[in-house]
């Protein structure tokens, strides 16, 4: 990330010498001019894109299972899918 505010602080139209600042953060060069030109992204936005419910509807269904269950009506595959 201080390697990307790095290259980001570069005067607009200076190319970035990607080699150097590499060295410099201790990164690898590939990754850090990859994920400047937004061809990739880190581990943990990539785990974030790949997951199925936001944070917020994962606490939302989490208390509706919850509450079924105090109901004392176990959640089914079907109730799960239609929440």
């Amino acid at each position: 990330e201080a390697a990307l505010a790095a290259i980001e602080s570069l005067e607009p139209g200076e190319q970035p010498n990607y080699r150097r600042i590499s060295e410099i953060y201790g990164c690898n060069r590939t990754t850090l001019s990859r994920r400047h030109q937004h061809q990739s992204v880190t581990r943990s936005l990539e785990a974030q894109n790949r997951q199925a419910l936001h944070p917020q509807q994962e606490q939302e269904l989490l208390r509706y299972i919850e509450r079924l269950t105090r109901q004392g009506l176990p959640p089914t595959r079907a109730m799960m899918r239609n929440f």
